[in-house]
This record gives C-alpha cells, structure tokens and sequence, in this order.
C-alpha cells in the first residue's frame, strides 16, 4: 500500500531533476501522473535545457513504478495549453488530487547585469507560470473534494540568492501566493504549501552555470558564502526534497497549509 494510491498528481518541470524525483516518488507512493516540461531552450539560462528525450526517459521511470503517466511538451506561461493537458489528463485518469508546481528558471547576474527581458521571463515562468499552473488545475481538485496544491519556491524565498535579484523577487513572490490560495482554497478542503529548497544536486548546475555564479561571486566576494548550511553536507539530492513533496501531497499532513518549508540544511539562518 501506498501513501498515494488511488491518486493522481499533476507535475510541472519535470523532465529532470527535482521534477522527475517527485514524479517517480509519488507514482512509487501509487499515483498516477500527468505532467508537463517546455523539453526545450529556455531564455538566457547559462544551464543545458531538458530535453524531449528527458520527458520519455522520466515517463518511463514512472511505469517502473507501476504506474501510469500522461506527459506532454507544454509551456506553464502559456495557460490555454496548460489547461488542455491538465484536462487531458484528468479524462484518462478521472480525477486530480496532488499538484507539484515546480518549474522555474534561474539566472545568474548581479543587479546591473539583469534586463528587461531577463527579469520578465524569470517572474513568466517563475511566479505567472505557478499562477496559470493552480488556475488550470484547482477546479479539478474542488470536483475532486479536496487535495493539495506544493508550490517549489527556494531559500532565495526565505532568506536570499545573492547575484540574482530577479529570482528572489520570484521565490518571495510564491510565499505570499501560497497564502492566498490556501486562504480561499481551504474553503475546499484544498491545501497549499510552499517548499525552500537550497542547493540541489539536479542539472541546473550544468554548462556554464557554476563559472556564471563563480563570475557574479567575484562582484561582491562578501556574499558569496550566503548559501553555507549547519550541516556537513552542502547540496541536497533530488530525493530529499521529493521525500518532503511525498509527505505533503499524502493525508499525513492533512491538517498542514499555507506553510513555507525549508530543506536548506540551515543555511536560510547562516
């Protein structure tokens, strides 16, 4: 028996990384899972972008947990298409009760560094993209009679990511919208939580992305070490935030909203 059976979770990003760790932890949970990646070049990221080939390679590590999955190449700023999968999905698998908004982009530039275009698509697919990602999904979990709605927020949305203004404003952005959807959506029986991450071990760190933040760390050495923990281990796995996606997306917190957790090791306090 599972945490989740009888489920189905609808998850955002997830061709990779943390978005693949929590769909296969919650399919091995039991759920069914409906998902979405853009599997395609992300604007101005110094990381690889995920791939088509990402999204079968995480569809597939789903059915080895038995389950099922519905997957489609879909941009979470683009609300009509999210809506179609989301609707999609729910006719093949009668129902939506967890939804995992994790997608987001991270840039690394110092304050005078950041453009226009830079800040817009990191508060598009950051925070618009979290918004469209509960619109399209919520009236499914009031049919449904109740659920849960986590939202991937960061320790830049509790405390700070130096050299990346755009993305803290996004992250903090997600605290205040995971309270005002848990206010109204507690009406049925809906829960909402946010999640902190630090450093994660995922392919965000790929390409250019270490000598990008080791470039925008030079601009202000002081801040550098904003990001250390309490504990000897520095980077989380994957694994370890779908551990805290699991528990909120099963009964097990059934009586816990509107929270922002922290899997930081500590460093929001360091």
């Amino acid at each position: 028996m599972g945490r989740l059976d009888n489920k189905v979770a609808f998850i955002t990003g997830l061709a990779r990384g943390q978005g693949r760790a929590h769909a296969v932890r919650l399919a091995a949970e039991g759920a069914q899972i409906i998902g979405v990646d853009l599997a395609g070049p992300l604007p101005g990221v110094p990381y690889d972008s995920a791939t088509a080939a990402d999204v079968e390679e995480t569809g597939r590590l789903i059915e080895e947990q038995g389950a099922k999955a519905h997957l489609v190449q879909c941009d979470v700023r683009d609300l009509d298409a999210l809506r179609a999968a989301v609707d999609e999905g729910v006719s093949i698998f009668g129902g939506l009760d967890v939804v995992v908004a994790n997608a987001g982009i991270c840039i690394p530039e110092t304050w005078d560094e950041v453009t226009p275009t830079s800040f817009r698509d990191t508060i598009d697919i950051n925070v618009i993209g979290v918004w469209n990602t509960v619109t399209a999904t919520a009236p499914h979990l009031i049919e449904r009679g109740g659920g849960s709605i986590i939202a991937t927020s960061s320790l830049a949305g509790k405390k700070l990511q130096p050299f990346m203004v755009h993305y803290t404003t996004s992250k903090h952005a997600l605290v205040g919208m995971t309270r005002a959807f848990a206010a109204e959506l507690g009406n049925h029986n809906i829960r909402v939580n946010s999640i902190h991450p630090g450093a994660v071990a995922t392919p965000m760190g790929s390409g250019q992305m270490v000598s990008r933040i080791e470039q925008t760390n030079a601009a202000n050495p002081r801040l550098a070490g904003m990001g250390m923990t309490f504990l000897n281990q520095f980077v989380a796995e994957a694994d370890e935030i779908a551990n805290v996606v699991a528990f909120l997306a099963s009964d097990e917190s059934k009586f816990i909203t509107a929270e922002h957790i922290s899997i930081d090791g500590g460093a929001q306090y360091f």
